[in-house]
Parts: C-alpha cells; structure tokens; sequence
C-alpha cells in the first residue's frame, strides 16, 4: 500500500470527476477503440480498470465524506451532485462496457479461470441492466440519503450533556439499573419519535424498489436482488435452512445463557436494559477513553503484531483523516464500515467509537476487511476481480475478531477484565446468529409480500422476531421500542439482502478459529492465501482455499456452537 496515488496510465491526470464533460470524452474512446489482438484486448481490459478505479475512488470518497458528516450542506451537494448528475450517466456505459467484453472473439482466448467469474458475473448484469431503471436508482439513493439525515440527527439530553445514540450505548453497561433504564429508555424513545417518518421512507423504498425488479421481469425484489448479488451457490431455501438451524441450535443455548444471566442479577425475568450489563455487578469494561480514539488505534496496531508482525506492518499504513475517521459524533452516520479507495489502493476505516468493548471488537472487525483489500488488490491488478463475495468479505473480518481473542489484554492488563472481555465476545458471536436470522426472514417476508399494509409489516416483524428469541427479555411497557428495532439496521435500508453473508461468515470464521485454536501458523496461512485471491474464485473454492466448509446446514453449525460453548466453560463467569 502506498501513500500517493499512482501515475495512470490511460486516464488524464487531471481528470475532475466532478465534470461530466471531462469524463465522457474518456469512456467514449475506450468504447469506441477498435481491438484487433489478444494484446488489444487485455490492454483494453487494464485500462478500462485503471477507469474503474480512479471514478470508484472519487465515488467512494464522496460517500465517505458525507458519512462522516451528514449535517454539511457542501458536502452534502457534492456527494448528491455525484449521485444524481454522474452516477446515473455511468451506468448506461457500464452496460456498453460489459457487452464490448462479452461479444468480444478475444474473450475466450483468456485463459485464467478467473475470466470465466467476470464472464458469468457481467452476462447477469447485462441481463438485468435496464435504462428505466437509472431514475430509480437515483431516487433510492435520495431515500437512503433521507435515512442517513434522520438517523444522524438524532440525539438525546442527559445529565446536561447531549449524546448521540451510539454514545449511549455505554450506559447499558452500568451497574445502577435504574441508569439503565432510564437511558435505554430515553434512547429508545428518541427513535420511537420518529417512527412514522421511519416507516415512510422504507415504504418509499419498497414501492421504488418493487419498480426496479419488475423492470427487469423479476417477479419481485428478492429475485431482483439474488441477481443483482450474483448469488450463483446458493438459494433463498438455503436461507430458511440456515433460520431453522439457528432455531434449533442456537436459540436454546442462548436461552441457557439469558437464564444464567438472570439469576446472577437476582431477576426472575430480564428487561432489554439487562441484557448488556456486566451479570455479576462489576463496572463496566472500559478499553479506552471515548475521547482518545488514538488509544483503540494503537491497542489494536499492538495485537495485530502479537498475532503477526506483517500485519501489524500492514495496518500502520492507515492514518488518522487519511483512512480513518472512528469517534462519535453528531451529524455522523450510525454504524461502521470498511471502503476501498481504488486507484491508491488504500482502505478506510469508519465507526462511531463510544470508549466500549464493542468498539474494540468493530476495529478488528475493520481492520480484517482493510488486511482482505490490500492483500487482493496487490495480488490482482484489474479491479472488478480484487473484490470477494460479501459472504467470503466476512470471514476476513469475523475471524480477526476471533484470532485476536487472546490478546485483550493490550486493553485489559488484569487478565480478570481480558477474560470478562472474551466472554462479551464469544456470547455476542452466538446472540448475533438468531438477530441474523431475524433479519434476513424479515427481509425475505418484505419482498415476497410487497403489497403489505404498515399494519401486516409489524405483525409479520414481531413474529420473527419472536420466533428466534429466547423468551427472557420483558418489553412490557416499552412495545413501541420492540416494535421498532428494525429501524436502526441500516442494512435494510442502504444494502437490502446484506445480512445473511454475516451468518454464512460467521460459520466460516468459527471454522478457522477452530483451526487457529489448534495450530495458529497454519490458520494465518490459510487466511491471508485466502484473502489474498480477492474476487478471482467462486465462493465455495474461496471457502476451500481457507480450509473451511461453505455449508450453513444444522450438520455444520452444531459444531461450531459447540466449540463456541466449550470456549466459554473455559472462561470464567
């Protein structure tokens, strides 16, 4: 990874991609090149990469840029001028590119198997590609633009000093459970306030989206998307499968946990303020102060080298502004997420850091994603091949979370406080497999019943939800904030059908983790020879060059939940 952006090649050096009139002139001349060899054609193939790249860079800042700060108007313009006057004349062209390749006679002259993934992945997009659909793109963009605005915006008074919701998040763990409760509360109800508006924009959504998939003769928006995703491996009955095996594997050891939970607390039922708090009374862990996110930077820069000096060298190359942007703040994008700036290179890392255990988790987290990009972007220059699929992307990060488990304490020195940290870790691993469920049964619900009235989207959203809880969590007297959970998962607004890769990826990390319990050496080996092939093999060989099984049957989750559970008989309460 370097620090300046690299000479191009074929691009202009001082292209703005900001200006349609300086863009076009150079798409237009690769479309129209005439290729009359092999060598004609790869060279078309590098330089239409380099193009990828240096519009994806600009693109991805862009993003970047008004994530981290929804709340100013000039950047605001700058990124909706993107979205609204550039993108959209992109991808008529985009098209054109991919059908010049694929009626290309040179195109089967390509050797590596690696074409062949490029081959299938842009015939489908060639397939569903369909001009009327640009405007409502667009249109879907201003609406996840609507949602970013409102969930920035929101921010609540306590104590006299005003939090963003994410900022809250680290009272849950205070021993005082009226503190608790009142500020679970007070953050619930700032959501709830805005509910209506909420659901409006998700039923805008919905509406637009269905559009889009019957555009493309898709029956609805889940074949739309199972297109679009280029899911060739698996179907949505693979879905519900992986649901039934989180209910039956799962859910009961989850139920076994919230029991336990209960009982140390005194309670005869949990309420959802709990369900966070450390069990047994002790103050919360505190890995860092919320104000020096240079300590999470550091601490983590720490682990990395204790697990391998190469990646410790790897991560030292993200800079503070550059490549990272990780405190919390008003007028800042709920979540975080690794993105990947093309033409240096480089990646970047967003969160909103609250000085809690989870943020500690989240950066190695990120920081897997940004290992997965260097590595596949110094292996294989052209840029529609560096990029895995989703389900493969989340391994590399999951199984960072996990390698990194038996170094916590870089921000536990007493092992009391490392190993109450592992606990929080490895119960999380386990409680996100049924919330993975919920939300991706949701989704599909959504999109095979898109004419839903607001009140069968609520009686089909508590059901789930129900249905992969343990039973011990009372929201009595707090129905509204149960109702509306489903608003603060940005992936059903941004990414529809993006969250059951997080499940898939779970069990492939859990996978290597078991691997890496056994002999360390060879895990990282088979991680990094993993990554390393980027988006140049299918996701089951990507699966295969890790060690690992793609499977997310009952046959293979049983297992691994029984590893995840003996690792914490380990682990003292």
């Amino acid at each position: 990874m370097t620090d300046t952006i690299p000479t191009r090649h074929y691009v202009p050096q001082d292209l703005d991609c900001s200006d349609w009139q300086q863009i076009e002139p150079v798409i237009q001349q690769l479309l129209d090149r005439e290729i009359t060899t092999l060598e004609e054609f790869e060279q078309w193939l590098t330089d239409n990469s380099e193009l990828q790249a240096v519009l994806g860079e600009y693109a991805s800042r862009k993003n970047i840029d008004f994530a981290c700060h929804t709340d100013d108007k000039k950047i605001e313009e700058a990124y909706m001028h993107f979205v609204e006057n550039i993108a959209p004349k992109l991808k008529p062209l985009q098209d054109q590119f991919h059908r010049k390749y694929l009626e290309s006679p040179f195109r089967e002259q390509l050797t590596d198997p690696k074409f062949d993934l490029l081959t299938r992945d842009w015939k489908m997009d060639v397939d569903l590609y369909r001009v009327d659909n640009i405007p409502l793109q667009v249109e879907d963009a201003k609406l996840n633009k609507e949602y970013d605005q409102t969930i920035g915006a929101m921010t609540v008074e306590y104590q006299g000093e005003t939090y963003t919701l994410q900022q809250m998040g680290r009272f849950l763990q205070d021993t005082d459970r009226q503190v608790r409760q009142d500020t679970w509360e007070l953050t619930s109800n700032r959501r709830v306030e805005d509910r209506d508006k909420i659901e409006t924009i998700f039923e805008n959504m919905l509406e637009n989206r269905m559009k889009i998939a019957s555009n493309a003769d898709c029956e609805n928006y889940r074949e739309y998307l199972w297109k679009s995703w280029c899911r060739f491996d698996y179907t949505p009955q693979h879905c519900h499968d992986f649901a039934d095996a989180v209910e039956n594997a799962v859910v009961p050891l989850m139920k076994k946990l919230h029991e336990q939970r209960a009982k140390q607390l005194g309670l005869d039922t949990l309420k959802p303020w709990d369900v966070s708090v450390d069990p047994l009374g002790r103050e919360p862990l505190q890995p860092f102060d919320r104000s020096d996110v240079q300590r999470l930077v550091d601490g983590c820069k720490t682990i990395f080298h204790q697990i391998s000096p190469s990646l410790a060298d790897d991560y030292s190359m993200l800079k503070m502004g550059r490549n990272l942007d990780l405190d919390s703040r008003k007028g800042k994008r709920a979540g975080g997420f690794q993105a990947s700036l093309s033409e240096s290179k480089q990646p970047f890392i967003f969160m909103n850091a609250a000085g809690l255990q989870r943020d500690v988790e989240t950066m190695l987290h990120e920081a897997g994603h940004a290992f997965h990009y260097i590595w596949a972007s110094q292996n294989e220059p052209l840029v529609f091949l560096q990029h895995a699929p989703l389900e493969f992307c989340e391994v590399a990060s999951m199984s960072m979370e996990l390698f990194a488990e038996e170094y916590l304490e870089e921000f536990y020195p007493d092992k009391v406080d490392a190993d109450r940290a592992r606990r929080v870790h490895l119960e999380g691993v386990l409680s996100v497999l049924p919330w993975i469920a919920t939300i991706d049964q949701f989704q599909h619900w959504l999109y095979t019943n898109p004419n839903h009235t607001r009140e069968q989207r609520l009686d089909a959203w508590l059901k789930i939800l129900d249905r992969f809880s343990t039973g011990m969590v009372d929201y009595t007297g707090n129905e509204a904030a149960k109702e509306a959970r489903w608003h603060a998962q940005l992936h059903l607004f941004h990414v529809p059908f993006y969250y059951i890769e997080y499940g898939i990826a779970q069990l492939g990390a859990l996978q290597l983790y078991n691997i890496y319990l056994q002999d360390p050496a060879r895990a990282l080996q088979l991680y990094r020879t993993a990554l390393s092939l980027g988006g140049t093999r299918p996701l089951p060989e990507l699966f295969a060059s890790a060690g690992i099984r793609f499977d997310f049957s009952l046959e293979t989750i049983k297992p691994l939940i029984d590893l995840v559970e003996a690792e914490l008989d380990k682990l003292p309460e």
